[in-house]
């Protein structure tokens, strides 16, 4: 079933008592149970742990704090990308820990976590869900960056999501174009895009309703190019 209803009515704040959110372990198992797929990554605690996390993975990374207590790791300061040598991963990781500490004093902080940094030419796309009262779970999908936060270019479909509404809800934004290529750029693997979508509807739809935990979820950004998918930030509140 598809939904065409107007992105306020649908995309209001649900408040939920007791939400919070899914630990990272705990969050990339689902995903591994779903094959969904996410950045090679390491957990880290120490500077130089994360030093020899890099060299493993190979710069350049990406570093962002593990905290059940900051949900949005960029605007905290948490997250800080293409960091390309030894001295740069201890600047990072002191530069995250410090801002965890700003954004929230009492924050646990589980560690920082490096990450490969994913190639050049990639699409940014968000895939969300929330419980609403009406509907059941719900999905939006929309472009990342300044399409979903400023344009609220997104679409949206009722889970279980049914053949093709992955498809209608990809083709549905106003920035559909940008994930066919533009200037040269080639297109996305849209069968896999829409593979993707399809997946978080089943994760989404077999761990919601009673007695089970999804209340909402976010993967922003998911990047996509010609042959992968990478989930690169998940956030689970249960």
């Amino acid at each position: 079933m598809f939904l065409d209803v107007s992105h306020n009515y649908i995309w209001r704040r649900i408040k939920i008592i007791h939400m919070k959110k899914l630990p990272d372990k705990e969050t990339e198992r689902l995903l591994r149970k779903y094959k969904i797929p996410f950045p090679e990554h390491v957990l880290t605690k120490s500077e130089d742990s994360a030093v020899r996390a890099a060299k493993r993975i190979g710069f350049p990374v990406a570093m962002k704090v593990s905290s059940p207590d900051i949900l949005h790791k960029t605007d905290a300061g948490c997250v800080i990308l293409d960091v390309r040598d030894e001295e740069g991963v201890r600047k990072a990781y002191r530069q995250i820990i410090r801002n965890a500490r700003k954004n929230k004093q009492r924050a646990r902080i589980e560690g920082v976590s490096v990450e490969e940094m994913i190639p050049e030419g990639t699409r940014e796309v968000i895939i969300g869900a929330k419980q609403d009262p009406q509907f059941g779970p719900v999905l939006m999908f929309g472009l990342g960056g300044i399409f979903v936060e400023v344009l609220k270019d997104v679409s949206f479909g009722v889970v279980p999501l049914e053949r093709g509404d992955a498809a209608e809800m990809v083709r549905e934004i106003r920035g559909f174009r940008i994930l066919e290529g533009v200037r040269g750029q080639k297109p996305v693997n849209m069968r896999l895009l829409e593979m993707t979508i399809m997946k978080v509807s089943r994760m989404v739809w077999e761990n919601s309703g009673k007695g089970k935990r999804i209340q909402e979820l976010d993967i922003n950004p998911l990047f996509i190019d010609e042959k992968n998918v990478w989930a690169a930030d998940v956030r689970v509140l249960v």
